[in-house]
């Protein structure tokens, strides 16, 4: 029996250790474990609620727009305004956070996960590297590393395109509660548009066909990484500004969950909790709907293992992520969606069901991008530079409020209890504490963790030194560890020294 630690797993965003063991050749025991705290809600207490939508954004530098844009819209929904948010309002907000989705899908592909299937030069930042499984010829290699190179250039044109209505990238100011802070102008349109159409043609001529190549060059990777089989969304980019309940509500990518029998279902987020049976929190915490609990740090509670919590719907596991939301849309019967599908299954001759593993979540990436970049062409001419973006409201004396919508890795809610017109609890349900959640009160393994039991080892021999089949699974769901706050001393004092190896 083998068992390797990988701390930290690198190409993420944030601090990940992944232990995995191994007999036979195959992984019976796998854990997901979150090592750096975030201490965002203990924060926001008592705090000027309008406060939010900046704070929440430094949960992460690489997906900010999603936590102020959840945040905005949980303060709407406590200030009573959900249904009162202009169009120009809604849809700058679309095109702030699509801009967003963009770039992290990018990155995620070229700059995080591809160098686990290509070989790049021989020179830094692409070494050191893991060495043995790469199918690639070494033309087929220079062309994808180039593609690496032209897509850093891509990014920044993502990251302008969104500081046009944004104002700047990362930590906008762009959203707030009540709309948006920026009027759409002619040039802003036009100088956003020519940025996107770049975009899309990189989309459509580069990340799809490198996405299919990939996937041709190691097809097995469609039997690996499937995980728990149930997948959660609950839709993003309003597509009208309509109802209080936002899960209700018109959406280009809709809200929804599926198995793996591809049955839609609804979603009803009053039967989402939070289980810390395995987290470094206080156990009077457990198994509690968002609103209900408090965050409670225990670091030495003997059963813990992450700081992430373990978050359930109806006490199951789901994964969260692009793959859930191609899914719901999909079996919604939306026509592009099934099209585009349609399209990337075509050439494998493959069913829907390949889709649930580590080459259908990039698959699902490449293919949202597509989605989101072609329908963000459209709102940007919909824009009327004369009408208002900003709706008028007053903090109440007492609310409570949600705001649910989705990051480039998932599902993301912002629950909020206002009182005495200060921020009395916040809570934050991010993508990752989905997806790498650990084991809950059930003992159930989280989706990581069941993605990765199970697997096979190609060279059980060489595992230590080359655990491609894992870190190729955990990079699959594009982890974000971020949501743990790093703490400085504005004085310059040393808190703390940390070495990872």
């Amino acid at each position: 029996m083998i068992k390797i630690t990988i701390d930290p797993v690198t190409r993420i965003e944030g601090h990940l250790k992944i232990e995995a063991t191994v007999d036979n050749g195959t992984v019976k025991e796998a854990i997901s474990s979150g090592t750096l705290f975030r201490g965002i809600e203990i924060i926001l207490k008592n705090r000027d609620p309008n406060d939010a939508t900046q704070i929440t954004q430094r949960i992460c530098g690489v997906c900010p727009i999603c936590h102020a844009t959840a945040s905005a819209l949980a303060l709407d929904s406590a200030f009573g305004i959900a249904d009162k948010i202009t169009d120009n309002g809604r849809i700058i907000r679309n095109l702030i956070l699509g801009s967003n989705f963009i770039q992290s899908h990018i990155l995620h592909f070229y700059h995080l996960a591809a160098l686990d299937f290509v070989k790049s030069p021989d020179i830094p930042p692409f070494i050191p590297r893991y060495e043995g499984d790469y199918r690639f010829s070494e033309k087929e290699n220079a062309e994808l590393t180039q593609h690496y190179i032209k897509a850093l250039e891509i990014r920044r044109k993502a990251q302008e395109m969104l500081a046009i209505f944004g104002g700047k990238m990362p930590h906008n100011v762009g959203i707030i509660a009540g709309g948006v802070t920026i009027k759409p102008t002619t040039d802003k349109i036009t100088n956003f548009l020519w940025r996107l159409n770049e975009l899309r043609e990189f989309i459509d001529n580069v990340y799809i066909p490198d996405v299919i190549a990939v996937a041709k060059k190691y097809s097995d990777y469609f039997q690996i990484g499937r995980g728990c089989g149930n997948y959660l969304a609950y839709g993003v980019f309003d597509l009208e500004g309509n109802g209080k309940d936002y899960l209700a509500r018109k959406r280009l990518l809709r809200s929804g969950r599926t198995s793996t029998d591809l049955i839609c279902k609804a979603v009803d987020s009053s039967k989402i909790t939070e289980d810390v049976q395995h987290s470094w929190y206080d156990d009077s915490q457990t198994h509690k709907h968002p609103l209900d609990e408090e965050t409670i740090p225990k670091k030495d509670k003997k059963n813990g293992y992450s700081w992430l919590k373990s978050p359930r719907y109806e006490e199951n596991v789901y994964e969260v992520g692009p793959l859930a939301r191609i899914l719901v849309n999909y079996i919604s019967g939306d026509e592009t969606t099934k099209k585009l599908v349609g399209g990337v299954l075509s050439e494998f001759n493959a069913k829907p069901d390949v889709l649930f593993s580590v080459l259908g979540r990039h698959a699902a990436r490449a293919i949202e991008s597509k989605l989101v970049a072609d329908n963000m062409a459209n709102w940007v001419l919909e824009l009327k530079p004369d009408e208002p973006v900003f709706t008028e409201y007053q903090i109440p004396e007492e609310s409570e409020g949600a705001g649910l919508t989705e990051g480039p890795r998932g599902a993301l809610g912002h629950w909020i209890k206002i009182k005495n017109k200060k921020i009395e609890n916040y809570q934050c349900v991010v993508p990752t504490t989905w997806n790498a959640s650990p084991k809950d009160d059930k003992e159930q393994p989280g989706p990581i963790e069941q993605a990765i039991i199970g697997t096979k080892i190609r060279d059980e021999a060489s595992f230590f030194k080359n655990p491609f089949e894992i870190v190729r699974i955990v990079r699959s769901f594009d982890p974000c560890l971020a949501c743990a706050v790093h703490l400085i001393d504005l004085r310059g004092n040393t808190i703390g020294k940390f070495r990872a190896t």
